[in-house]
Parts: structure tokens; sequence; C-alpha cells
């Protein structure tokens, strides 16, 4: 018996940890990387002569395609296990930013970046997030907001290295050590992904296997009835609306600024900015969620987006533009930490990848949409006024329909901080 119960004894650091810290990395390499976009638009649009709309639709596609591409990757990971495609994913940005340093036309840029990074990062994302949720319980929000601060640091860390990259060796230089980076960094840390604790005579949180035998990790919704619910519903819609708007800061605030006098130096550093405010929010809001109840964070994070969209719309000088930049990447990084926990309170762990990755079509749409559209506005009104103040709006209806959701399932939003 005493031999038994050494061998059953969990390791002096819970192992889920270690598939925090590995998707920490996909995170912090996968977005980092892609969220250098906005630092690389101006000189993209000198070399190659471009307007601002058609640059931008380098962007929204690697958008649309990392987060469709989870339509695939999410069941593929429930199946085959994560491990493989978040591997398999960090290869292909290493891949898609090595081509893009190498492309002699705006077309070649749309197929390196936008297949290479998107195909990457959507190969990647899902399955490392969702193999998240399966490791915890109890601290489901804390740790899954503590994986996806990899894209707030990756967006606070990744801009200046790029624009440092770009001064010294110019864009093309700087996609390729931006490769280097992925293939080493993302492509070895997330060797350390597993999918499930019970395949180390684990449960989830580092519990005993016999306590994990009632734990909500082991059943759930199949595919089809999740999809079909009205809760499933209700996200999807909301997703829909909010991500229209989400992504545009990410590749028009640096230029926004540029247009209203702030040095190189200093915009670069706004996308920072997101980066520290998305890492606090990933943090403190994942945390929080696991008290106040994740839904209802949800609809908090939602709300408090629009409100940072306000603050753009006013802002003229780089004071104004940093509090901005702090408080959207606050409830932006809050807004992906509860989201796939959401997600997991409300449809369990059997296909929480498979349906996570179909949930983020939603966003897949909006960030084709929204960033370019951003950019052609900009083109015709040498303005950003209207597609800000659009976004502002669209996080209100975002909230709005998830509090309609929740108001028809007759469920308290409070339920699911006990789950």
């Amino acid at each position: 018996m005493t031999i038994q119960s050494t061998t059953l004894a969990p390791r002096s650091i819970f192992h889920g940890w270690f598939v925090v810290a590995a998707a920490f990395a996909v995170m912090f390499v996968g977005f980092g990387s892609a969220y250098t976009f906005s630092v690389f638009l101006e000189p993209l649009q000198h070399d190659f002569g471009a307007s601002r709309g058609s640059i931008s639709l380098v962007f929204s596609i690697a958008g649309f395609l990392y987060f469709a591409l989870g339509l695939v990757s999410g069941p593929l990971a429930d199946r085959l296990g994560s491990r493989p495609l978040a591997v398999t994913g960090m290869i292909l940005v290493a891949v898609g930013l090595a081509a893009a340093s190498a492309a002699r036309s705006l077309v070649e840029v749309y197929l390196a970046y936008g297949l290479g990074v998107g195909l990457g990062v959507g190969c990647a994302y899902v399955p490392a997030i969702g193999a998240v949720q399966r490791w915890f319980v109890r601290r489901r929000g804390f740790a899954s907001g503590l994986a996806v601060s990899g894209i707030g640091l990756g967006t606070l860390a990744m801009p200046p290295l790029a624009a440092l990259l770009i001064a010294s060796v110019g864009w093309r230089g700087a996609y390729l050590a931006l490769g280097v980076i992925a293939l080493v960094i993302g492509g070895g840390l997330s060797l350390l992904i597993e999918n499930d604790p019970k395949d180390r005579r684990l449960g989830p949180d580092g519990d005993p296997p016999r306590e994990a035998a009632s734990s909500t990790n082991n059943g759930g919704a199949s595919m089809r009835e999740a999809v079909r619910s009205s809760r499933f519903g209700g996200l999807y819609v909301s997703c829909l609306v909010c991500s229209f708007g989400a992504f545009i800061p990410f590749v028009h605030l640096v230029p926004y600024a540029r247009d209203h006098g702030v040095a190189a130096s200093s915009a670069v550093l706004l996308l920072g900015m997101i980066g520290a405010g998305s890492t606090a929010g990933r943090f403190f809001l994942g945390a929080l969620a696991d008290r106040m109840g994740r839904d209802r964070s949800l609809i908090m994070v939602l709300i408090g987006m629009a409100l940072a969209m306000v603050i753009w719309a006013i802002a003229a000088d780089v004071w104004t533009l940093t509090a901005f930049a702090f408080v959207y990447g606050v409830f932006y990084g809050g807004w992906v930490a509860v989201l796939p926990s959401v997600v997991m309170d409300y449809f369990g762990g059997r296909n929480v990848s498979g349906i996570i990755g179909i949930l983020y079509t939603s966003v897949a749409f909006g960030t084709l949409v929204g960033p370019s559209a951003a950019g052609f506005a900009y083109d015709v009104n040498h303005s950003y006024a209207l597609p800000i103040l659009i976004s502002a709006a669209a996080n209100i209806v975002a909230a709005l329909i998830v509090v309609a959701i929740l108001a028809r399932s007759g469920t308290p939003a409070i339920k699911s901080a006990k789950s």
C-alpha cells in the first residue's frame, strides 16, 4: 500500500503548470509575431507602394486563418492530442515569417505571412488553450489567464524588438529573425503540451485520480449538442460582433499615433502598453472571474473594451493614447482569458477544443473584415473616427447579447464560479 501511494503521488510541481508554460510560449511567439504587424505597416507600404487598406489585408488574412483553423485543429486535438498540432503550428509560423522576408511583391506577402502565420497560429492556438482547460477545475480561470498572458507579453516584447530589428537589418531581416525565434522558442516549448492529466495518473488541479472521477472534465456536451444550444449561439454572435473592432488597434494604433505627431519610437511603445495591460488583465481578471463568475466577467470585459474605444476616439496626444492602450489591453486580455473558461463551464471537457474551435470561427470573420475595413475607411476619409466609434458600439452590443442569452437560459451568472 505504501509503495502504491508513493507511485500515485503527484509531482512536487503539478504538470499542469508545465502545460500552462508551454501554452504561454505558443501564445507569446505566435501572437507576438502576428501583432508586430503594425510596426511593419509603413515599411511595407513604402516598399510596395500600396494603400493602408491593402497592407492591412495582410493581417486580416492571417487573423482570419488563425481563428478559422480552430474549426479543424480543435477537433483534431481532441482526437490526436494537442502536442503534434502545436509543434506543427510553430514550424508553420517560422516558415511563413522566413518566406515573408524574401517576398518580392505584396501578393507574395499575402501568401507567406498571411498563410504561414495564419495557418501556424491557427494550428497551435486552440489545441494549446484547450489542453490547459482539462488540467484545471478550481483554478481554471487563473490557469487560462496565465497561459494566454503569453499574448500580452508577446505584444509587449515583440513589437519593440521588431522595430529594433527593422532599424538595424531592415524589415526582411526582421522577419527572418522572428522566424528563428518562433522555431526555437515556440517549437521547443510546445513539446511540453499534454492533453489529459489522466495520462499521468492525475486528476485536474493535481487531485488524486479517484477524486477526479467526479470532475466536470470527464464529461460534457457533444459537438452537436453544444452548437445547437442557445448558449453557444449567444456566445457565437457576441464574439462575431465584438471581433469586428477588437483587432483594429493592433494594426492601426501605430499609424494613428504617427498621424497625430507621435514619434515613431513612442508609437511603437503603444503596442507594448496594450501588451502590458493585456498581461495584467489576463492575470487579474482571469483570477477574479473564478470568484465573481466567469460569464458575468465576460460581460464586464466587453463593456470595458467599449469604454476604452471611447478614449481612443478622443485621443490626440501620446499620454491619452497610452491611457487607451493600457486600459484596452486590460479588458482585451480579460476577454481572451475568460472566454475559453466560459466554454468549458458551459459544455464540459469532452470536446472542449473542438467547441472552442467552432466558436472562434466567429472571431475569424470579424478579424477578416475589421482591420482591413478600417484601413480602407482611412484611405477614403483620412480619419479613423468612424471605425473606432463603430467598434465601441459593437462591444456594447456584444455585452448585451451575453446578458440576453443568460437571461433566456435562466441561469445565474455566478454559477460558473462554483463549478
